[in-house]
């Protein structure tokens, strides 16, 4: 699907606060009406660009103080499945698979104590990936891509 002007608007609007803004409003930025942005919306979502909508957690004030990445290494052939499997492990919020480098799969983690990370890469180990290194976390900030319509969007930011 290719993206036009409209579509990178609401895509940028939506990664702004897609829980508080109406379509009404990304409409009025964006210079269309409310039912184009639906219309554009469920098409977005049935093209899996957009996958979903999640909030965004502050894990220490929801209790889990460790925020740790440990970066893996798979084999190449049995990374997907792995990856399929670290998935399930407790305490395991993101896995991302890279394409290069012996250290080709990154984790992100949560948890209350060592002894949670401990757990969590002695599972790892356990499903057949090697732990190379954990990074304790200490803030993740987020932003929306800017190429998705900031340019676009009239009014500026919320």
């Amino acid at each position: 699907m290719e993206l036009d002007d409209v579509d990178k608007g609401i895509l940028y609007l939506l990664q702004r606060d897609a829980r508080s803004v109406t379509t009404e409003e990304i409409g009025d930025r964006v210079g269309v009406s409310a039912s184009t942005v639906r219309n554009r919306i469920e098409k977005l979502e049935d093209a899996s660009i957009i996958r979903g909508y999640y909030p965004d957690i502050d894990y220490d004030k929801a209790g889990l103080q460790l925020y740790v990445e440990i970066i893996c290494s798979a084999p190449n052939p049995q990374r997907e499945h792995l990856v399929d499997e670290a998935r399930d492990v407790n305490g395991i919020i993101a896995v991302r698979e890279v394409l290069n480098g012996k250290e080709n799969v990154q984790i992100d983690a949560v948890g209350t104590e060592s002894d949670d990370v401990a757990r969590i890469t002695d599972e790892l180990s356990e499903i057949g990936m090697e732990v190379v290194n954990t990074k304790i976390i200490k803030e993740t900030y987020t932003q929306p891509f800017s190429h998705f319509g900031r340019h676009i969007v009239r009014g500026g930011e919320f």
